[in-house]
């Protein structure tokens, strides 16, 4: 398959992570590596592919989960005791299409062990390990079975050395209701900030909009919201009723909550186009 094809079939944007506070936040972001932009041309045979995780990202300090902006989760103490005393980089997860999941989970400042005995800490990375990916992969590899504890886990890498093998691989991870894909450069070290050190390939898009009104829901729906009205920057609002589940549609987020939406594409009127609904993401 050409290049072309795979620039249309993937899209690649901004980390959606939310972070949310239970109580005082930190005053600043965590220093994390950010994805870039899937580009043509880019030397794939210089990346590690791993399967792009619908989770929250999580820091450990070496005593404390934080999320990317720098707030506290509140984990059980049983979750993150067995974490040694140095920093890891990774993603709170509770498997493929378990975003809500996790959200509903770590939102809570109260912890419920029952609830996150579903969740797995996925570590992809040793921030403070000096030298490039593979070494700091071997090293996290070395800590995750000397662990051994069935909520701590490695995120898998493996080589990938072309753009039709990167299709594949996303093709694969997605028709099982997977994420999409990650490339890590292996000849670096770890860098904070956004740049090609990491970049991200997906076949839908996320965005963010506010949510402006509500329509009444008809059918099985009556005396339910039918659909959220959102806004996006440019101004443009569109509804969404697709992916609201029961819960949501009996209490909807309130107007101005600020929501996630996964899309293919727009329309010609610039709609969102099969736009569904993901997460609230108010107070993250």
């Amino acid at each position: 398959m050409k290049k072309s094809t795979l620039s249309v079939l993937v899209s690649i944007g901004f980390m959606a992570t939310p972070a949310y506070s239970h109580d005082e936040p930190n005053t600043a972001s965590i220093a994390v590596s950010l994805a870039g932009t899937y580009k043509e041309g880019v030397d794939i045979d210089a990346y590690w592919a791993s399967e792009k995780l619908d989770g929250i990202r999580a820091y450990w300090t070496g005593s404390e989960l934080l999320t990317r902006k720098g707030h506290t989760i509140v984990a059980p103490d049983w979750f993150i005791e067995p974490l040694p005393e140095y920093p890891i980089d990774g993603e709170l997860w509770a498997g493929r299409g378990g975003f809500q999941q996790v959200a509903r989970t770590v939102l809570d400042s109260q912890p419920d062990d029952e609830q996150w005995a579903k969740i797995r800490f996925m570590m992809f990375d040793l921030p403070q390990s000096a030298g490039m990916f593979p070494k700091r992969y071997y090293e996290l590899e070395t800590l995750v079975n000397k662990l051994d504890h069935p909520h701590l886990k490695l995120v898998e890498h493996y080589p990938i050395s072309t753009e039709e093998a990167l299709l594949r691989a996303l093709e694969d991870i997605s028709s099982q209701n997977g994420e999409g894909v990650m490339l890590r450069k292996l000849a670096e070290v770890y860098r904070p900030g956004r740049s090609d050190d990491l970049i991200k390939v997906k076949k839908h898009q996320d965005d963010e909009a506010v949510i402006v009104g509500y329509t009444d829901g008809k059918g099985k729906f009556r005396g339910m919201v039918g659909a959220l009205i959102l806004r996006m920057p440019n101004g443009q609002e569109f509804k969404i009723g697709s992916g609201l589940s029961l819960a949501v549609r009996e209490d909807p987020p309130a107007l101005g909550a600020q929501v996630t939406y996964r899309y293919n594409g727009f329309t010609d009127s610039g709609i969102p186009r099969f736009a569904r609904y993901i997460a609230v993401r108010e107070g993250y």
